[in-house]
């Protein structure tokens, strides 16, 4: 079965775009996302509130699970069709033989923020200075926790130098560092901006740009991306071109718009009680985002890098990067836009 998912994969990843004659024969579509309120994940939340889904022609059930590891499990569990989150999901799951590729890249730059807990008042003089703290990440093994302890190993030190706290994805993440449970957190906005603007972080580090990214990575890094597997891209490519469709549309419209307008269109409670914050947060997030849906040129190539340091798995395995992602979907989409 494995092999002849890779196949079917391979074609798709080949093939010229001719999915412009399909038609919808199943407009239902299960997403998953790990902490939709995050602004990680604000071009689904543009997408949805638009209603760019529904005039694709699509249905589509967003399910919120608690982690982005949680939207992977959805997937490949069969719970959930097309899962939102971090490219490096499908590098981990090419390495276990269960392929998942990324089917537009909505964030150019992960968007995740180190700051050290201002009571502790941490001298940080450099990623050095992490060891032997508690930091706080979204959860152990996932994409934050990635960041900062590939920041110590680029200093000298082991992954395994500081200690990795789950503090989940949004108020629970706030309510660590007011607590100062933890030494240092790693995590997006707005609970970055919330956190900075009531002086409970110092930001050491910060990945919403292009600058920042280079600095801890070394080089680009890929952040939020729309994925599936070969399997229901070969089942359903209308409705695969359609959600992507769905996500470029909200991705030129948020290049076009402020982030007061933005803001405008987001639920209430996304603000987390600060609608000022909110917006100065989505403020510091826009360069994050790609115009286009585009994958960013030599990004897939430093994410496989740093995880060959972290996961044994996909250090072990021989990977075809070019089956972790395709932009022929975003293609199709824009030549019709």
């Amino acid at each position: 079965m494995k092999h002849g998912v890779m196949i079917v994969l391979a074609f798709l990843l080949s093939a010229q775009p001719t999915f412009g004659q399909d038609k919808l024969a199943s407009p239902n579509v299960r997403l998953a996302v790990g902490g939709k309120s995050a602004i990680f994940y604000l071009p689904l939340s543009v997408t949805e509130r638009l209603g760019y889904f529904k005039e694709a022609g699509l249905t589509v059930e967003i399910s919120d699970v608690q982690s982005g590891a949680r939207a992977l499990q959805s997937l490949v569990g069969g719970s959930a069709d097309i899962g939102v989150g971090t490219f490096d999901h499908t590098i981990q799951m090419q390495a276990k033989g269960q392929p998942v590729a990324a089917i537009a890249q909505y964030g150019r730059y992960p968007g995740f923020v180190l700051g050290t807990i201002a009571s502790k008042s941490i001298a940080y003089g450099g990623p050095q200075s992490l060891k032997g703290l508690k930091i706080g990440v979204t959860s152990p093994g996932s994409s934050t926790h990635f960041m900062a302890a590939y920041m110590l190993v680029r200093s000298g030190l082991k992954p395994d130098d500081a200690s990795f706290i789950g503090t989940g994805v949004t108020s629970t993440a706030v309510a660590a560092a007011r607590r100062a449970e933890i030494d240092a957190i790693v995590s997006s906005d707005p609970m970055m901006s919330l956190m900075q603007s009531d002086g409970l972080v110092n930001v050491v580090a910060d990945t919403r740009t292009a600058t920042g990214t280079q600095a801890v990575y070394g080089g680009p890094y890929p952040g939020g991306v729309v994925y599936t597997t070969p399997a229901f891209m070969a089942k359903n490519p209308a409705a695969v071109q359609a959600v992507v469709t769905a996500f470029v549309r909200a991705l030129k419209w948020m290049a076009t718009h402020s982030a007061e307008d933005i803001a405008k269109v987001m639920p209430e409670e996304y603000a987390l009680g600060n609608r000022d914050v909110y917006i100065r947060a989505l403020a510091a997030s826009q360069a994050m985002y790609s115009p286009d849906g585009h994958f960013v040129p030599g990004a897939v190539e430093t994410a496989y890098q740093v995880l060959k340091i972290f996961d044994p798995s996909v250090a072990a395995a021989s990977i075809d990067l070019s089956k972790t992602h395709t932009d022929m979907f975003v293609e199709k989409a824009l030549a019709a836009n």
